[in-house]
């Protein structure tokens, strides 16, 4: 099945589907993460919680599983660095609901912020869990200014809000972004609780210093005269005010982005082009195109994430029904096949991919089309991917994407996961 464009699977990694990450208490138990999975066929959404066995990379669904999203049609997920929090993004009510997590897994609703735009497709925490960045796929409507909709396509907008170390509360008690400043395309300043980027966007990604954001789009123009896709890039102050860097053409229609742990190399999905793009990212925030040209995924590739130790990447390929893997040269970040099978099927229509966090031995896609989660052991040495024990696993109707947090006394490492559609 091919989804239209205004409604096709649009994803992001920090995430960036960045997935914060972060240890809770000791358990006797084989558990060695807590995965959640969202899903966007029921009103309101749901979250299906599975703990993950550390043996085998079993899912098993916890007690009470499926959660409501606290919103309908979520698509996006992340968890602070700290295993506390999981913050989803609910596009069709434009909210984000952050919910606490307890020691068994557990969500437990907090806080719900309505983004200044419409239509929240992605989200990503820096590492530190200071900053969360979310990207509406409209602009907020100005007084006197236009309504923007699919029939009167507008800018996206990325909004950046501050993180309470304590609560986990987005903004304070009010869900107050940081205010921006920007130049509009009038050429006059402007301050506003957003930044405007490129038409139709689908992904934010944070780098792992913290310094940089990036956000992909699917026009750079209004869709009627844009054939190019459109990679927004900011430098971001140490309170979240973001300078813009430059719009670097990405590409035919850009669908996710993720960047290496090493914050040296940034990744971009094309999934009308069926292409996996590099870039170089240089101190300043400034964009390189790698030395050697786009490789190839396999069909409408939808989501990308790198492995924690900078080795491999994972594309989801929506309308293939499979993984694609690549490795990382160390020196350019050019990806290229792996050796043995480069793709591996999945449950049909996979829409997120995820390296689990505690050891960064598993990996996980949502399956919007067959309502399962697929599990998969991955060789370090290799890259290699074998399907794990009882794969693919149910989930609730028409999952969107994964989030996960360590359970247990697992090392911490830097994983990021965030979709939406």
């Amino acid at each position: 099945m091919k989804l239209r464009k205004s409604g096709r699977v649009l994803l992001a990694t920090t995430a960036t589907l960045g997935v914060g990450l972060g240890l809770t208490s000791c358990s006797p138990s084989n558990t060695i993460d807590y995965v959640y999975v969202t899903a966007s066929q029921n009103n309101p959404g749901q979250i299906s919680v599975y703990k993950a066995d550390s043996e085998s990379g079993a899912l098993t669904q916890i007690q009470d599983s499926p959660y409501p999203s606290g919103g309908r049609n979520p698509v996006g997920a992340v968890t602070s660095p700290d295993g506390k929090n999981l913050y989803v993004i609910n596009k069709d009510d434009n909210n984000i609901v952050q919910f606490a997590i307890g020691t068994d897994g557990k969500l437990y609703p907090q806080q719900t912020c309505n983004t200044p735009g419409s239509a929240p497709v992605a989200l990503a925490l820096n590492a530190s869990g200071t900053l969360m960045y979310v990207v509406d796929f409209y602009s907020p409507t100005t007084p006197g200014g236009p309504v923007y909709s699919s029939a009167n396509p507008g800018p996206g907008a990325l909004v950046v809000y501050p993180v309470d170390s304590t609560s986990g509360n987005l903004g304070g008690s009010g869900c107050a972004p940081v205010q921006q400043t920007f130049v509009d395309s009038n050429n006059a300043t402007q301050t506003a609780t957003y930044v405007p980027v490129g038409f139709s966007p689908t992904a934010v990604a944070a780098l792992a210093d913290g310094n940089s954001v990036f956000v992909t789009a699917q026009d750079n123009l209004p869709a009627a005269t844009s054939t190019l896709g459109s990679l927004d890039a900011f430098n971001v102050g140490s309170d979240g005010t973001l300078s813009a860097v430059t719009v670097y053409p990405t590409g035919t229609s850009p669908s996710s982005v993720a960047a290496d742990p090493t914050n040296r190399f940034l990744y971009v999905t094309d999934s009308r082009q069926n292409q996996l793009i590099t870039y170089t990212i240089l101190s300043t925030g400034i964009l390189n195109p790698s030395q050697n040209p786009p490789v190839k995924t396999d069909t409408f590739p939808v989501n990308v994430t790198v492995d924690p130790r900078g080795q491999y990447i994972y594309v989801a390929n929506y309308n293939a029904g499979d993984i694609t893997a690549y490795a990382i040269n160390q020196s350019t970040g050019t990806p290229s096949a792996i050796s043995g099978a480069t793709a591996y099927q999945t449950g049909a229509h996979p829409t997120c991919v995820l390296i689990e966090p505690a050891l960064g031995r598993f990996i996980y896609t949502s399956n919007f089309v067959d309502n399962t989660v697929s599990g998969f052991e991955l060789n370090p040495n290799t890259g290699a991917l074998t399907s794990n024990q009882n794969s693919p696993y149910k989930a609730a109707g028409q999952p969107t994407c994964a989030a996960a947090i360590p359970h247990g006394n697992h090392s911490t490492q830097h994983v990021q996961a965030v979709a939406g559609q």
